[in-house]
């Protein structure tokens, strides 16, 4: 059967609603791997050791092998499977692509503003797109338990979720400061079957140990990685999910870049810009990538924006080098942005922006200065928040405020020069479990 996209294609008309939708045949088939495509090779991972490059048996002890094979796959097309697509659609894939247009009218700008709105499923976030993925391949290879952390709760959520579907138990390692500011998200993991710790946990000897040291100790995605990994070494047939960072990932989240570029021919627009949020670089890498196939290969001059707090700079001020993913030291090195592993944010609200580092693709990237990175900090991101708030009558998440604050300032600065430019952002999630950030900064008080 034609796509819907195809069939409206085929109509010719002009876009002037205020969405544009997909219909179900949509929804990608298979994922876009921009490891293909790269105008560099990406470093390897390294062996702590000895730093010499690893091979993929060395990932076999928390990851399935099919995750594995993604990870250093250089195909630049991976099928997405039939299970997996059906959870997809089930969780409200495709997602609609929305004009802001009294966000326009408000900033009296000529620019037009779109955003992928990622915020409509059950876990209120991008992050099932790769959750689904990677429960799946890990049902398949037997896999009972999965082990992770979380920052916000977003990912945690999507990988209970996940796990719920494809009958696997569940264990989340949550960052202490969001588990204390954010306990609905919390609830929303218990409910789907999962457990959840606040990190720095007693359940480790890794987060004994800095309790040890700072019995009200904040956390960190690093310490609650290296708790995650110590977890599933200890615990029989377990493995290992990440929700951001590395390449399957990345490559998982390209289902929303690749429906935005349907939408968009349906507009009849070429996007001028295009903005996500950064912490670890998922859902950037999810909007952007598909788009910066044609920045490569010199077939696009569009502008690419990653957004992160300035309470942690990991692309504007981190040095791009070899680090650990986690603060333990567990994990290979990885060459990265990164701000060093020991690195503890403060914390603010944005919880899913707390990360030590950066995605290694999405760092080759910033190094090939084919994307720009800004940072933002947290009354100014709110302020944005607000704004769209009281015009697309959308509470966002703070992670994605940031790129809201981005493309405000872009249209602004379309105003000042009088252009009528076409920015989309990724809008990766909604704000209902952040509202006590939202009454701190409303009273002043933040």
């Amino acid at each position: 059967m034609r796509g819907l996209v195809d069939a409206l294609l085929a109509q010719k008309q002009e876009f002037k609603g205020e969405k544009i939708l997909l219909g179900e045949d949509d929804v990608p088939k298979s994922y876009y791997n921009i490891a293909a495509d790269l105008p560099v090779q990406l470093p390897p991972p390294l062996n702590p050791q000895t730093r010499e490059p690893i091979g993929p048996e060395a990932l076999q002890a928390i990851f399935p092998k099919e995750i594995i094979r993604q990870e250093v796959s250089s195909e630049r097309f991976i099928p997405i499977p039939g299970e997996v697509r059906e959870a997809l659609l089930r969780m409200g894939r495709p997602s609609p692509l929305f004009r802001a247009r009294r966000l326009e009218q408000k900033l009296k700008t000529p620019a037009k503003i779109f955003f992928k709105h990622e915020g409509l499923n059950p876990c209120g976030s991008h992050k099932p797109n790769t959750a689904i993925a990677q429960a799946y391949y890990n049902a398949k290879e037997g896999v009972e338990t999965l082990v992770t952390e979380t920052g916000a709760g977003q990912w945690g959520t999507a990988l209970a979720y996940a796990s719920m579907l494809f009958g696997l138990e569940c264990k989340v390692f949550m960052v202490s400061a969001s588990f204390h500011q954010k306990p609905y998200r919390k609830i929303v993991m218990e409910a789907y079957g999962a457990e959840v710790f606040a990190s720095p946990s007693r359940e480790t000897k890794f987060g004994k140990s800095v309790l040890k040291e700072n019995p009200s100790h904040t956390g960190s995605l690093g310490i609650a990685i290296s708790e995650a990994i110590e977890t599933v070494v200890s615990t029989k047939n377990a493995k290992y999910s990440l929700g951001s960072v590395l390449n399957h990932v990345l490559m998982h989240q390209t289902v929303i870049g690749l429906e935005t570029q349907k939408q968009l021919e349906i507009a009849g627009e070429n996007a001028d810009v295009i903005i996500g949020c950064v912490g670890g670089g998922s859902n950037f890498g999810g909007i952007a990538f598909p788009f910066m196939r044609d920045k490569i290969k010199e077939k696009s001059e569009t502008k690419f924006i990653a957004v992160e707090p300035k309470a942690c700079p990991s692309l504007t001020q981190g040095k791009y080098e070899y680090d650990f993913g986690d603060t333990a030291g567990m994990t290979p090195l990885m060459k990265m942005h990164t701000l060093g592993r020991n690195f503890v944010p403060s914390p603010i609200h944005a919880g899913g922006l707390r990360y030590h580092g950066m995605a290694p693709l999405v760092s080759a990237l910033v190094d090939q200065k084919l994307v720009e990175p800004k940072a933002f900090d947290q009354k100014q991101v709110f302020e944005a928040a607000l704004l769209f708030a009281q015009t697309e009558g959308v509470i966002p998440a703070p992670e994605s405020a940031h790129a809201i604050k981005a493309a405000v300032d872009e249209a602004l600065e379309c105003k000042r020069k009088g252009e009528a430019k076409t920015i989309v952002f990724n809008l990766s999630g909604h704000g209902l479990f952040d509202l006590d950030g939202y009454k701190q900064f409303m009273a002043g008080k933040l």
